[in-house]
């Protein structure tokens, strides 16, 4: 579905968000654009050794990068383990909670934080990422807990990058990933959301 597509769709639940101005659409969809490509989903974590080296050289050296290649839940369970709400790698906890919906919500904590702002049980269904209105409401929550369309009416790709990319608590403008995909899908949607 595309964006304009969604945003028709989902007008009441836009509006109702505070998404309703073009500069704010704009900015919105071309981060769930880079993020998802507007395909509601989970991480795969399906790696090969030598990407688990490049992606996750923190995680893994030349020996746990074959042991772990192609093996999607054992590499989610330990990259993911131990940090954001997650419990060790026999948990599993990285797996459950690995990326998912339109802005790949990552870790037990954002899935817990979903829960107590939406009232939907994403922790114990972290599945529903799947679902596409679901994938939208996480995806605005987060959105407006993070004050993005403030950014958004400063017309700050740079700052909305970083938010979601790096995540509210350890942002640091310039670092986020992919940010020349990010700015040729915001100067697209501007020419979209007019």
């Amino acid at each position: 579905m595309t964006a304009l597509e969604l945003s028709k769709k989902y007008k009441t639940l836009l509006d109702k968000n505070g998404i309703k101005t073009p500069l704010r659409l704009a900015h919105f969809f071309a981060q769930l654009d880079h993020e998802s490509g507007l395909v509601v989903k989970r991480e795969n974590m399906n790696y090969s050794a030598e990407r688990l080296l490049k992606v996750f050289p923190k995680y893994f050296n030349a020996t746990t990068a074959n042991q772990y290649a192609r093996k999607p839940e054992a590499i989610a369970s330990r990259v993911y383990a131990n940090r954001m709400g997650n419990g060790n790698e026999a948990s599993e906890d990285g797996w459950k909670y690995r990326g998912g919906g339109f802005l790949q919500h990552t870790g037990k904590n954002e899935y817990q934080t979903l829960k107590d702002r939406t009232g939907i049980d994403y922790v114990s269904k972290p599945e529903l990422l799947l679902n596409e209105a679901d994938a939208l409401i996480a995806a605005l929550d987060y959105w407006n807990r993070s004050n993005l369309s403030i950014l958004a009416d400063k017309d700050d790709l740079d700052g909305i990058s970083d938010l979601i990319n790096i995540g509210r608590k350890t942002a640091k403008y310039g670092d986020s990933n992919g940010f020349a995909d990010r700015a040729a899908k915001l100067k697209f949607y501007k020419t979209v959301f007019r």
